[in-house]
Protein backbone atom coordinates (compact mmCIF):
# COMPACT_ATOMS: atom_id res chain seq x y z
CA UNK A 1 0.00 0.00 0.00
CA UNK A 2 1.11 3.59 -0.52
CA UNK A 3 2.10 4.36 3.04
CA UNK A 4 2.42 2.98 6.53
CA UNK A 5 -0.83 4.70 7.40
CA UNK A 6 -2.83 2.91 4.71
CA UNK A 7 -1.15 -0.39 5.52
CA UNK A 8 -2.47 -0.04 9.06
CA UNK A 9 -5.96 0.43 7.72
CA UNK A 10 -5.70 -2.85 5.84
CA UNK A 11 -7.30 -1.35 2.76
CA UNK A 12 -5.81 -3.66 0.13
CA UNK A 13 -8.63 -5.71 -1.33
CA UNK A 14 -8.14 -8.88 -3.37
CA UNK A 15 -11.25 -8.15 -5.43
CA UNK A 16 -13.69 -5.27 -5.42
CA UNK A 17 -17.34 -5.06 -6.36
CA UNK A 18 -18.02 -1.55 -7.51
CA UNK A 19 -21.02 0.29 -6.14
CA UNK A 20 -23.77 0.85 -8.66
CA UNK A 21 -24.40 4.53 -8.96
CA UNK A 22 -24.35 7.56 -11.16
CA UNK A 23 -22.10 10.53 -11.49
CA UNK A 24 -24.67 12.88 -9.97
CA UNK A 25 -24.89 11.10 -6.59
CA UNK A 26 -24.02 13.55 -3.83
CA UNK A 27 -22.08 12.81 -0.65
CA UNK A 28 -23.29 14.35 2.57
CA UNK A 29 -20.61 15.87 4.80
CA UNK A 30 -17.39 15.00 2.93
CA UNK A 31 -14.57 13.98 5.26
CA UNK A 32 -12.30 16.66 3.86
CA UNK A 33 -14.40 19.28 5.65
CA UNK A 34 -13.22 18.00 9.03
CA UNK A 35 -10.38 15.49 8.45
CA UNK A 36 -7.85 16.69 5.94
CA UNK A 37 -4.66 17.25 7.92
CA UNK A 38 -1.28 15.98 6.75
CA UNK A 39 0.02 14.65 10.07
CA UNK A 40 -0.03 10.89 10.54
CA UNK A 41 -2.89 10.89 13.05
CA UNK A 42 -5.11 12.92 10.71
CA UNK A 43 -4.25 10.68 7.78
CA UNK A 44 -5.01 7.58 9.83
CA UNK A 45 -8.39 8.96 10.88
CA UNK A 46 -9.17 9.96 7.29
CA UNK A 47 -8.31 6.53 5.86
CA UNK A 48 -10.20 4.63 8.57
CA UNK A 49 -13.33 6.72 8.07
CA UNK A 50 -13.08 6.73 4.28
CA UNK A 51 -12.90 2.93 4.23
CA UNK A 52 -16.34 2.79 5.86
CA UNK A 53 -18.12 5.05 3.35
CA UNK A 54 -20.44 3.48 0.77
CA UNK A 55 -19.51 6.17 -1.74
CA UNK A 56 -16.54 8.50 -1.83
CA UNK A 57 -16.73 12.06 -3.09
CA UNK A 58 -14.43 13.61 -5.68
CA UNK A 59 -12.90 15.74 -2.93
CA UNK A 60 -12.19 12.74 -0.70
CA UNK A 61 -10.75 10.69 -3.54
CA UNK A 62 -8.46 13.48 -4.71
CA UNK A 63 -7.27 14.14 -1.15
CA UNK A 64 -6.36 10.44 -0.89
CA UNK A 65 -4.55 10.50 -4.24
CA UNK A 66 -2.48 13.54 -3.28
CA UNK A 67 -1.56 11.96 0.06
CA UNK A 68 -0.32 8.91 -1.83
CA UNK A 69 1.61 10.74 -4.53
CA UNK A 70 3.11 13.59 -2.50
CA UNK A 71 2.92 12.28 1.06
CA UNK A 72 0.83 15.36 1.88
CA UNK A 73 -2.04 17.35 0.44
CA UNK A 74 -0.85 20.95 -0.05
CA UNK A 75 -4.37 22.25 -0.75
CA UNK A 76 -6.81 23.54 1.86
CA UNK A 77 -9.97 22.99 -0.19
CA UNK A 78 -11.38 21.36 -3.30
CA UNK A 79 -10.55 24.18 -5.75
CA UNK A 80 -6.98 24.00 -4.47
CA UNK A 81 -6.88 20.23 -4.97
CA UNK A 82 -8.16 20.59 -8.52
CA UNK A 83 -5.46 23.16 -9.21
CA UNK A 84 -2.70 20.94 -7.81
CA UNK A 85 -3.90 17.85 -9.68
CA UNK A 86 -4.21 19.75 -12.94
CA UNK A 87 -0.71 21.20 -12.48
CA UNK A 88 0.60 17.66 -11.94
CA UNK A 89 -1.21 16.41 -15.03
CA UNK A 90 -3.50 14.12 -13.04
CA UNK A 91 -6.66 15.80 -14.34
CA UNK A 92 -7.45 17.51 -17.64
CA UNK A 93 -7.71 21.29 -17.59
CA UNK A 94 -11.45 21.18 -18.19
CA UNK A 95 -12.34 18.85 -15.31
CA UNK A 96 -15.06 20.54 -13.27
CA UNK A 97 -16.98 17.85 -11.38
CA UNK A 98 -18.37 19.12 -8.04
CA UNK A 99 -16.57 18.35 -4.79
CA UNK A 100 -19.46 16.53 -3.14
CA UNK A 101 -20.44 14.35 -6.12
CA UNK A 102 -19.53 10.68 -5.97
CA UNK A 103 -16.24 9.90 -7.67
CA UNK A 104 -16.72 7.48 -10.54
CA UNK A 105 -14.77 4.56 -11.91
CA UNK A 106 -14.02 6.60 -15.03
CA UNK A 107 -12.54 9.47 -13.04
CA UNK A 108 -10.40 7.16 -10.92
CA UNK A 109 -9.23 5.28 -14.03
CA UNK A 110 -8.28 8.56 -15.72
CA UNK A 111 -6.32 9.73 -12.66
CA UNK A 112 -4.59 6.34 -12.39
CA UNK A 113 -3.60 6.27 -16.07
CA UNK A 114 -2.17 9.78 -15.83
CA UNK A 115 -0.36 9.15 -12.53
CA UNK A 116 1.16 5.91 -13.83
CA UNK A 117 1.92 7.42 -17.25
CA UNK A 118 0.15 4.55 -19.00
CA UNK A 119 0.26 5.29 -22.72
CA UNK A 120 -2.25 2.69 -23.85
CA UNK A 121 -3.15 1.81 -27.40
CA UNK A 122 -3.35 3.99 -30.48
CA UNK A 123 -6.77 5.43 -29.62
CA UNK A 124 -5.69 6.50 -26.15
CA UNK A 125 -2.47 7.97 -27.52
CA UNK A 126 -4.46 10.06 -29.99
CA UNK A 127 -7.32 11.16 -27.74
CA UNK A 128 -5.59 11.05 -24.38
CA UNK A 129 -6.53 9.20 -21.17
CA UNK A 130 -10.23 10.06 -21.10
CA UNK A 131 -12.33 8.12 -18.56
CA UNK A 132 -13.50 5.66 -21.22
CA UNK A 133 -10.13 4.94 -22.81
CA UNK A 134 -8.29 4.91 -19.49
CA UNK A 135 -10.75 2.38 -18.08
CA UNK A 136 -10.42 0.16 -21.15
CA UNK A 137 -6.66 0.13 -20.73
CA UNK A 138 -6.81 -0.56 -16.99
CA UNK A 139 -9.31 -3.37 -17.57
CA UNK A 140 -6.77 -4.88 -19.95
CA UNK A 141 -4.13 -4.58 -17.20
CA UNK A 142 -6.58 -6.20 -14.73
CA UNK A 143 -6.51 -3.16 -12.46
CA UNK A 144 -10.32 -2.96 -12.45
CA UNK A 145 -12.72 -5.93 -12.42
CA UNK A 146 -14.46 -6.95 -15.62
CA UNK A 147 -17.86 -5.32 -15.99
CA UNK A 148 -16.76 -1.97 -14.54
CA UNK A 149 -18.27 1.03 -16.28
CA UNK A 150 -17.19 4.66 -16.28
CA UNK A 151 -20.24 6.05 -14.44
CA UNK A 152 -20.23 3.63 -11.52
CA UNK A 153 -19.73 5.27 -8.14
CA UNK A 154 -16.75 4.18 -6.07
CA UNK A 155 -16.82 3.41 -2.35
CA UNK A 156 -14.21 4.61 0.11
CA UNK A 157 -12.60 1.19 0.47
CA UNK A 158 -12.44 0.92 -3.33
CA UNK A 159 -10.60 4.24 -3.53
CA UNK A 160 -8.00 2.80 -1.16
CA UNK A 161 -7.86 -0.41 -3.18
CA UNK A 162 -7.27 1.57 -6.37
CA UNK A 163 -4.41 3.45 -4.70
CA UNK A 164 -2.98 0.12 -3.58
CA UNK A 165 -3.06 -1.10 -7.18
CA UNK A 166 -1.25 2.05 -8.25
CA UNK A 167 1.53 1.25 -5.80
CA UNK A 168 1.70 -2.38 -6.94
CA UNK A 169 2.01 -1.24 -10.55
CA UNK A 170 4.77 1.25 -9.73
CA UNK A 171 6.71 -1.29 -7.71
CA UNK A 172 6.51 -3.81 -10.54
CA UNK A 173 7.68 -1.14 -12.99
CA UNK A 174 10.46 0.03 -10.67
CA UNK A 175 9.07 3.57 -10.51
CA UNK A 176 7.72 3.59 -6.96
CA UNK A 177 9.14 6.06 -4.48
CA UNK A 178 8.15 6.35 -0.84
CA UNK A 179 6.53 9.78 -0.30
CA UNK A 180 8.47 11.96 2.11
CA UNK A 181 6.54 12.93 5.25
CA UNK A 182 5.50 16.57 5.38
CA UNK A 183 8.01 18.87 7.02
CA UNK A 184 7.01 20.18 10.43
CA UNK A 185 9.93 22.57 10.76
CA UNK A 186 8.93 26.18 11.03
CA UNK A 187 11.14 29.09 10.09
CA UNK A 188 12.87 30.61 13.08
CA UNK A 189 11.66 34.09 14.09
CA UNK A 190 13.89 36.90 12.72
CA UNK A 191 15.51 37.56 16.10
CA UNK A 192 16.37 33.89 16.60
CA UNK A 193 17.66 33.58 13.04
CA UNK A 194 19.92 36.63 13.54
CA UNK A 195 21.21 35.19 16.82
CA UNK A 196 22.02 31.91 15.10
CA UNK A 197 23.89 33.71 12.31
CA UNK A 198 25.90 35.68 14.89
CA UNK A 199 26.78 32.51 16.80
CA UNK A 200 27.92 30.77 13.62
CA UNK A 201 30.25 33.64 12.65
CA UNK A 202 31.92 33.95 16.07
Amino acid sequence: MPSKVIRNVGAALVAIVLVGGCQSAQIAEPLTATTSGNDEDSQLEFYHTLAERNMASNDEAFHAVLLYIDGADPAEDYPGRLEVMKEQGLLPAGFDKPADHAVTVGTMAMVMARALEIKGGLTMRIFGPSPRYALNELLHLQMFPLGSSTNQAVSGSEVLSVIGKMEDYQKAAGTYREPEPPSTDEAAPPDEAAAQDTAETT
